[in-house]
């Protein structure tokens, strides 16, 4: 079974990071953004940029992304459906999303869109650390490594 890792690109801190690691398993990357969002050429990576409307990236995605592959993404609603299409999905932070808690997730984000939407102010994502940026290659790491195990056996 052939599989690659697919980059929800456009906010993505740790596309140097996928890359390099990718190169070092031998794994396709694709990164998908959009024409807002320029991408460097990476050995190994595909670019594809689409449109700028709202959810270009996350259709482009969801109509690529197969069993087995590998989703970077922030963005709960993509990671949901890219594990109903048998995808694994983490966040750019090391956190694997699956079917245990994207349900919470997803409903916190709903709710927190509830309080904004009645004049709440809520919390954005913390700023971006080295420590997220070693745990999310940790991750990428233990995923890829799980992956090639299994395709061994």
């Amino acid at each position: 079974m052939t599989y690659k890792i697919v980059v929800d690109a456009d906010a993505c801190p740790v596309k140097t990071e996928i890359a390099q690691t990718a190169l070092h398993f031998g794994i396709p990357v694709l990164m998908v953004a959009s024409f807002d969002h320029r991408l460097q050429p990476m050995d190994g990576v595909d670019i594809v940029q689409v449109d700028r409307s709202d959810q270009s990236v996350d259709l482009y995605i969801v109509n690529c992304i197969a069993p087995g592959d590998v989703l970077v993404t922030q963005d709960f609603g993509l990671a949901a459906l890219a594990l109903g299409k048998k995808a694994l999905a983490l966040s750019n932070r090391g956190q694997i999303y699956n079917e245990r808690t994207i349900d919470f997730l997803l409903e916190r984000r709903h709710e927190q869109a509830k309080q904004r939407r009645g004049g709440k102010h809520t919390k954005g994502p913390k700023a971006f650390t080295d420590e997220d940026r070693q745990a999310f290659l940790q991750t990428l790491t233990k995923v890829l490594s799980g992956l090639q195990e299994n395709q061994a056996e």
